[in-house]
């Protein structure tokens, strides 16, 4: 398996009132590999992700695109075990074997290029594509959330993420219960497969649909992050940073509860305030 971090020799400039000091120093840096998904014997898409936990983001993937519905539509995932021009093995390419369903939903939304590790929906031809229909009512889950504990759950993603404290170069998503416990924890050099590790991982325990949860990222609250959340049962997704303008029309679609800014003791809700026990 390729490793998450690697070291490498840089040189830091320290820019001061007295001149700039030059020295070298050795740097941890969190590794991006391509992934490529096969369903159901096709390609599915390529992304660049942070190697590790790749069942839990090919699983993720798959049910945010509307592949998988259930646990039972996922039969099995393997590497296809490659090498690389040294002759070392590879493990950059999982094979998801699917239920006949799941399998004719996945030659419907076979992606048109490569994903980045910043992007969720590139590929797919128009938008109508990506907003697929839950499983899940999301709009029905009578969670109740605390206001301190929504504030508090940046810190407790941020206490939870060992790589970013060696190399600072990585996302993180936590799923958390109502009273701010971790239920599931990933890194990941792109915010979007962060998100689909946590719930991959929660498809693959059997956690599905994700009622009475709220997951915090990272980053900013996107569309697709939305739809991830949707596709999930998650009912609750609270981000440091905002939210686009179609993410909250898709929250509010939906009957999810938005949370932007949400940093120290402030935040903001977009959607479904009543859920806020405040």
């Amino acid at each position: 398996m390729s490793r998450v971090v690697s070291r490498r020799r840089a040189v830091v400039l320290a820019v001061g009132p007295d001149g700039v000091v030059r020295r070298e120093r050795e740097q941890a840096l969190a590794a991006e590999e391509p992934l490529e998904i096969r369903a159901a014997g096709r390609s599915h898409s390529v992304t660049m992700r942070t190697p590790g936990e790749d069942f839990d983001l090919v699983a993720g993937f798959l049910l945010s695109e509307g592949v998988l519905r259930a646990r039972e539509d996922l039969l099995a995932l393997r590497y296809c075990v490659g090498t690389d021009a040294e002759g070392r093995q590879t493990y950059n390419v999982v094979e998801a074997s699917l239920a006949p369903d799941a399998a004719v939903r996945a030659l419907g939304r076979e992606r048109r290029t490569y994903t980045t590790s910043a992007c969720g929906v590139c590929g797919l031809t128009a938008i109508d594509d990506v907003e697929v229909s839950s499983a899940f009512d999301v709009g029905g889950d009578g969670v109740v959330l605390d206001p301190r504990v929504l504030a508090g759950l940046p810190e407790a993603l941020r206490a939870a993420q060992p790589v970013f404290e060696r190399t600072g170069g990585v996302h993180a998503a936590g799923l958390f219960t109502a009273v701010g416990d971790a239920v599931l924890v990933r890194e990941d050099v792109g915010r979007h497969n962060a998100v689909d590790k946590v719930l991959g991982r929660a498809l693959l325990d059997g956690r599905l649909p994700a009622r009475g949860t709220v997951l915090q990222v990272s980053g900013r609250a996107s569309f697709e992050l939305v739809q991830k959340a949707v596709m999930a049962g998650v009912p609750a997704l609270a981000a440091v940073g905002a939210p686009s303008g179609l993410a909250v029309e898709l929250a509010e679609r939906a009957g999810l509860t938005l949370v932007g800014f949400s940093r120290g003791d402030r935040l903001t809700v977009y959607t479904r305030p009543d859920r806020i026990d405040a």
